[in-house]
Order: C-alpha cells, then structure tokens, then sequence
C-alpha cells in the first residue's frame, strides 16, 4: 500500500531542491543545515498598516507584552512540573513532543504531511509579519523578509535593521519580540471558536461513516477475536453504516463496565458478531472505552470533511504550541529575547545579567533535551532496523 505522506514529502522536497540549486545565488546557507531566501514580501504591507492603524497596533503590541509574559511564566512552569513528573513517575508521556509527520502525540489526532506544511507555513508567516508590523510601528527598518529551511522544516523571516532595535527602549524591543509569539496564540483562539462553532458541527453533521477500521489495541483490551484491520460495522443494534462518529461515541460513553456486541467484518471479509466489555477510561472511570483504537472510514465527501477538520485541528493545536514555546526564555528565540531584555533593565551589572539568562536557558535546554529522548531513540531504532 502506498504511504502518501512519504510520497508528497519525495515530491514536496524533490521541487524543494530543483529551486535551491536554480537560485544557488539568493540563498545564503548557515551551518549548512540552514538555507535563506531574502525578499521584499510584505514589506509595504507593513509599512501601509503601521501608518493606517498605528493605535490599534500599539494596543497590541503593549497587549501582547504582558500576555507573553504570563505565556512565559506559564510555559516554563509546565515544563519544569511536567517534565519532573516524566523522570519520576513511570509511564507518563513527556511533555513536550516535536510536531513532525507520523510522531504520535498523546490525544492529538494524526499529522499528515500536508497539514503540517500548511499549517507551519501559516503560523510562521503570521509570526514574522507580526513582527514586522510592530518593527515598522515602531520606525525600525525592516530590511527583508522571506523563506527558509531548517533542515527539512519550512521556516519564515523578517530581518529588522538589529542596530536600531538595541538604540529603542527596551519596553518597545520586548513589543516587537513578543508580537510574533502572540499572534500566534490570538489566532489560535480564532481558531478554536470556528473549529468549535462552526467547522466540526458542519463536519460532524455531513460526513458519514462506512465504518470504523481497528488500527490498535490498548494495553488493557482482553477480547482476542478482533484483530488489527478489523472493520466494526455496528454497536449493539445501532448500525454505524451513514451515521456519524458521535453516534459511535455516545453508544459506549457513560457505559464503563457493562457488555455490548460488535458487529465487525474481519480482513478476509466475513461478518460476524463480537461480545466484549465497554472498559472505564484511563482518565474518567464514568466515561467508557472499547480498548481500541480506530480510524473513521468515509466515502469521498466524508474524508474531504474530515481532511478540513483535521487541518483546522492542527491550525490550532501548531499556533498555540508554537506561540508558547517561542515564549520559553532560551536562547535565541523570541522569549529567550525578550528575558534577556528585561533583566538587562532589572540588572545593570552586564556580566551578571548575561550568567543569569545563560543559567535559565541552558536550564530549559537541559529539560527539553530530556523530553525528546523517547523520540530521538524511537529515530535511532527506526534508522537501525534494516541493519539489525
């Protein structure tokens, strides 16, 4: 069977490299794993916005100051909290995840390759324009903007002139670095509510089910007359065939511990009837599971539905994880900037107040590092099972 997120990620990257090495000249490579490509998009945009609306601006700027730092207070606690749980508690997931095609994440729904590059690709551009709103708001000139690859991740950037950003004060330079981070949340809400309200009701409403195929089991699942691929047709007598996923889950909610039949067409096609136990779940013993996991099957209108309510998902869930982790006070990224600024104004000892922001993010860094172990050793066992 054809795995199309490798295929479009070959054609994706093939088209990638074909205009890297036509326009070798316009690049500028760093550390060989960081490719740029300037140009002037947007940038009489954000000249033309700055000057049509510069007291809205300005409420979003200072706005999105004090907001990133409460997303800072909050994003580093959580790491800090959750991260200690992951050393000492076994079997807690970390808290932290890279947001890649095929890495599973805990309660996330999947990632395909095409959802991630829209979605990277609308949050970074709204990122850095914002910052370059909040730049040219400011009369700091915006040099270019344009593209990049870090490695095979799509990046964006705007290249705001650095000797007139250090000679602003300080409360207009955490504006400016906080504008990116923020617009990433703020259109993270945007999205919830039309996810919410508007996208899946309308999903939810129109696409239908042809049934439910078994992509895994969970740990605690007993019943051994389903295997993987396994199609479940029905659930006691509501047959899923037309109806919608939440007929499926309001069948089995708030029935933990009481038994039902499946009506299941197994993967040489014969149908038949399974009795097993509706289980409490891990997080809400009131609410019940079948100790499955399932993939909705649709007819072609139903999984075009579904394809726009997964992008809007990951719209969302990128946006908000995105916004926050830029506002961690490490190193280089937004957040990293904007700690550095304000204990520089808290801290007039320069020597001091460099060991401090270095503490706090090689700290973060530390904890981070951590929270990608499980998946760099899932990458170091993926590489070597060939060879094994």
């Amino acid at each position: 069977m054809v795995n199309y997120d490798i295929l479009f990620a070959v054609i994706f990257y093939g088209l990638v490299i074909i205009f890297f090495f036509k326009y070798r000249n316009r690049f500028e490579v760093q550390g060989k794993i960081f490719a740029m490509y300037r140009t002037k998009w947007g940038l009489s945009l954000m000249d033309y916005l700055s000057k049509k609306i510069p007291r809205i601006l300005k409420v979003f700027s200072f706005l999105g100051m004090i907001v990133g730092f409460a997303g800072m207070a909050y994003i580093t606690y959580f790491i800090i909290r959750y991260t200690l749980k992951f050393i000492f508690i076994p079997g807690t997931d970390p808290p932290l995840a890279p947001v890649l095609p095929g890495i599973s994440i805990p309660g996330a729904p999947p990632l395909s390759f095409w959802h991630w590059i829209i979605a990277i690709l609308i949050l970074a551009t709204i990122h850095e324009f914002s910052h370059g709103v909040i730049a040219r708001l400011y009369g700091i000139k915006v040099k270019s903007s344009g593209f990049a690859f870090l490695g095979p991740i799509l990046a964006a950037f705007v290249e705001p002139e650095e000797k007139e950003v250090i000679k602003k004060p300080k409360r207009v330079q955490m504006e400016m670095f906080a504008a990116g981070p923020f617009s990433n949340i703020l259109l993270s809400i945007i999205v919830l509510l039309i996810l919410t309200f508007l996208v899946t009701p309308f999903v939810d409403e129109n696409a239908h089910l042809e049934g439910l195929k078994i992509t895994g089991f969970k740990e605690n699942f007993s019943t051994k007359d389903i295997q993987k691929g396994d199609v479940i047709l029905g659930v006691n007598n509501v047959n899923l065939i037309n109806k919608k996923f939440s007929d499926f889950s309001n069948e089995i909610k708030d029935k933990a511990d009481q038994e039902v039949f499946l009506k299941i067409k197994s993967i040489n096609n014969e149908i038949k009837t399974i009795k097993t136990k509706i289980l409490p779940s891990k997080d809400d013993a009131k609410i019940g599971t079948l100790g499955l996991f399932v993939k909705g099957l649709y007819n072609t209108k139903g999984k075009a539905l579904i394809w726009l309510w997964l992008l809007t998902v990951w719209l969302f869930i990128a946006n908000l994880g995105v916004g926050l982790f830029n506002l961690l006070p490490l190193g280089p990224v937004d957040g990293g900037r904007m700690f550095s600024t304000a204990v520089s104004y808290f801290i007039k000892d320069a020597k001091k107040a460099k060991k401090i922001t270095n503490f706090v993010s090689f700290t973060l860094l530390f904890l981070i590092i951590i929270n990608l172990l499980p998946y760099i050793y899932k990458l170091i066992l993926f590489i070597a099972k060939p060879f094994i």
